[in-house]
């Protein structure tokens, strides 16, 4: 519902901005696009969430021994996040930039495993995770040409996270409450956006998905566990509204 959120607003600021930037008849810093290189920085907001598949192994429950868990049901409560970081951009084209964005992501999320709610332990069916991450893309921007004040733009690339709260190392796993996820992660991204031309700055939204390569999860130690065994793949699939200033 957030990431639906997320699309709606984005979508009506591009265009209110379109509308506004096409009216004005003058044209700001008419020699921005020529620089070969050129700095700035971006603040978002965020709503990350994960894909799940699972395997089709049977997992014993401990609670009533030679019985086997029914179908893995894992349903993940993600809340809102936000990103900040820097841009560095290099013109390879008239139409053609690559871009190197570093920074924080922050977001919030509940997985809860809904076949371990009959639990002797309540808790085991939630596991709360906090992640902050370092994210790194380097996408390329490909730009129509210059009209008035505005130009549209699509992006894609790849990413590297690095999960400062993965809990890879921990020796404890969920038999402990520990959810662990580990440490890299590569993703590739896809997004479309505007450039804003105005007076001293060039303003830039933009709205993209993001989309795990790897598998995230940590296995635990017991090749049985009742949380991470049926999962085959978890990865994150995010959407991020940026607001750059360059």
């Amino acid at each position: 519902m957030m990431s639906k959120r997320i699309l709606i607003i984005g979508f009506f600021l591009l265009a209110a901005a379109a509308f506004f930037a096409q009216t004005e008849r003058v044209e700001y810093i008419p020699t921005f696009d020529r620089k070969l290189i050129h700095y700035g920085f971006y603040l978002g907001i965020n709503q990350n969430d994960f894909k799940l598949n699972f395997t089709d192994k049977q997992i014993p429950n401990p609670d009533f021994p030679g019985t086997f868990y029914k179908k893995p049901n894992v349903t993940v409560v993600v809340n809102g996040g936000f990103n900040v970081g820097l841009i560095a951009d290099l013109r390879l084209h008239k139409n053609l930039n690559l871009r190197l964005e570093p920074g924080l992501v922050s977001n919030t999320k509940k997985i809860v495993f809904n076949h371990l709610t009959n639990s002797s332990i309540p808790q085991d069916s939630i596991r709360e995770i906090g992640s902050t991450y370092l994210h790194v893309p380097f996408v390329f921007k490909f730009s129509t040409n210059r009209y008035r004040n505005i130009r549209p733009y699509i992006l894609g690339g790849v990413s590297y996270d690095y999960n400062f709260s993965s809990n890879e190392k921990n020796q404890e796993d969920n038999s402990a409450g520990e959810f662990r996820m580990k440490t890299h992660n590569f993703m590739y991204e896809i997004g479309v956006g505007v450039d804003f031309y105005l007076y001293y700055f060039k303003f830039s939204p933009s709205i993209r998905g993001v989309f795990a390569m790897n598998n995230e999860i940590k296995n635990d130690n017991d090749i049985n566990s009742r949380w991470t065994a049926p999962i085959n793949f978890m990865g994150t699939r995010g959407v991020f509204l940026n607001f750059a200033f360059e």
